[in-house]
């Protein structure tokens, strides 16, 4: 039998359905039922560790309110609550050790003591993008680096053309990226967050030529809370830097893409010294108009791969994937490429891929053409090469961006140009198994040159930089 709080007398029905009983509560109003434990577990004399209960909620409309449970299990005498399910809370004081049932995300949470976990939740899924914030820089962005600051929150660092005001590092505040610091800049073309013992460092790939040609380590200082400068590299119109660990040692790779007129030069990477606390030169690479650099592990191998662009003479060149042996990085592979301005790496139910954006076919002989394949490759574990995997058509792709929504998985094009204009169309690709990459959502973009994918409270979000316009734009990814 089931006891109705003082003064409430709702009408009560027992069920039965395949061989399992319940009570059913019926009425417009809801209202509360308490029983001792010992009249459903008559043969335990404690209440037992592991337990069934299915909960069936019929309502027109869900009032949210805090501390609303429908169902909990206090300690008798005391009142103190043990466990319960609630339908829609926001976190508050000590709850670790309860559980949570949220109607709109449709899952069951557990609370750890500071953020509330899945125990089961049906996995999101893409609807639709959104416009959702329009982002005026102090000039053309080439590159965006989105991080998050520990006990600060989320931040973007944008690498705008522009020497003064420099570059500017957001914050996200309320919902949207607000200015936070202006870092000068020297014709920034990309950011680089990293950590090394819990501390946080961000560089920039300065691309304009002077003397010396310098590109700057930044780092944040807690009492500040600004990004201060920490070390000065000497660089060649550099325009991406890669930052990684192998056994525990941290590394910095720079892109330089050329020294004057001469595109075939050293691309360098540094090696972080502990006790001086500062990157010194460890090993130097031959590279031709260097683009992009891409660290990636598969299994207990490290590799780099550049995406080389030009030599000088034409685009259609090879980029080459390094592995890491002996202590230093070795030719594992050389890849046909066509203007290569970017890799991305990634995985999908245990399989290794690479993809390259190809910019421009680029020859003394001809015009350039801008739509040209762009191409993934898989890693084949048997010939231990890359292999082509799949080609996209792409309008001078200069950027591949990986992310995930619940269990399904995406890539997004930077098309950039197509011989005639900067606007156009940068496409999402979904993950459809043997179908490869299908084409699933258009996106106007203008001069588009990056994309980066992240998640905050409010959602899921992908973010573009124009490299021929002040405006980047912060898209909302809906889903259902």
């Amino acid at each position: 039998r089931a006891l109705p709080s003082p003064g409430q007398a709702p009408p009560t029905q027992m069920v039965q359905s395949k061989g399992s009983r319940g009570l059913r509560l019926a009425g417009a109003m809801v209202t509360a039922l308490s029983f001792p434990s010992s009249q459903i577990f008559t043969n335990c004399d404690y209440f037992p560790a592991e337990f069934s209960l299915v909960a069936t909620i019929k309502t027109p409309r869900l009032t949210q309110k805090r501390n609303e449970y429908i169902f909990s299990v206090v300690e008798e005498s005391s009142d103190s609550l043990l466990l319960g399910l609630r339908l829609s809370p926001v976190q508050t004081g000590p709850e670790q050790g309860q559980l949570w049932f949220n109607a709109q995300r449709k899952g069951l949470f557990i609370c750890d003591g500071l953020s509330w976990s899945a125990l089961l939740q049906n996995e999101e899924r893409l609807d639709y993008v959104e416009d959702y914030q329009d982002l005026y820089t102090s000039s053309e962005t080439f590159d965006v680096e989105v991080f998050s600051i520990p006990s600060e929150g989320l931040f973007m660092a944008a690498a705008n053309r522009d020497s003064r005001p420099g570059s500017g590092i957001y914050k996200w505040t309320d919902g949207s990226f607000q200015l936070y610091q202006n870092i000068s800049t020297q014709e920034a073309r990309a950011w680089k967050h990293f950590t090394i013992d819990n501390k946080i460092f961000l560089v920039v790939a300065n691309s304009r030529e002077s003397e010396p040609e310098l590109s700057i380590i930044y780092k944040w200082n807690q009492r500040r809370r600004r990004f201060l400068r920490h070390q000065n590299l000497e660089t060649h119109s550099a325009v991406d830097w890669e930052a990684f660990q192998i056994h525990n040692h941290s590394f910095l790779v720079v892109a330089n893409h050329r020294r004057d007129s001469n595109h075939n030069i050293h691309s360098v990477i540094y090696r972080w010294d502990p006790n001086t606390k500062l990157f010194e030169v460890n090993q130097t690479l031959s590279t031709s108009g260097a683009y992009d650099w891409e660290f990636f592990s598969v299994g207990p191998y490290h590799f780099l791969v550049v995406a080389n662009t030009f030599d000088g003479r034409t685009t259609t060149i090879s980029s080459t994937v390094y592995v890491w042996l002996d202590g230093c990085f070795q030719t594992f592979q050389s890849i046909p490429t066509v203007g290569a301005t970017d890799w991305e790496t990634f995985q999908i139910d245990g399989r290794f891929f690479l993809a390259v954006a190809n910019s421009q076919k680029v020859s003394d002989r001809g015009p350039s053409l801008y739509t040209i394949n762009s191409t993934v490759y898989e890693l084949n574990t048997f010939t231990q090469t890359f292999i082509r995997f799949q080609d996209i058509l792409t309008h001078s792709a200069v950027d591949w961006e990986f992310f995930t929504i619940g269990e399904e998985k995406f890539l997004v094009v930077a098309n950039s140009h197509d011989g005639s204009s900067y606007s156009l169309n940068s496409v999402v690709y979904r993950w459809q198994g043997y179908e490869g990459f299908v084409p699933v959502h258009s996106l106007p973009t203008f001069g588009c040159r990056d994309w980066e994918h992240f998640n905050t409270e409010e959602g899921s979000f992908l973010i573009y930089s124009s490299a021929t316009s002040r405006l980047s734009k912060v898209f909302k990814l809906r889903t259902y």
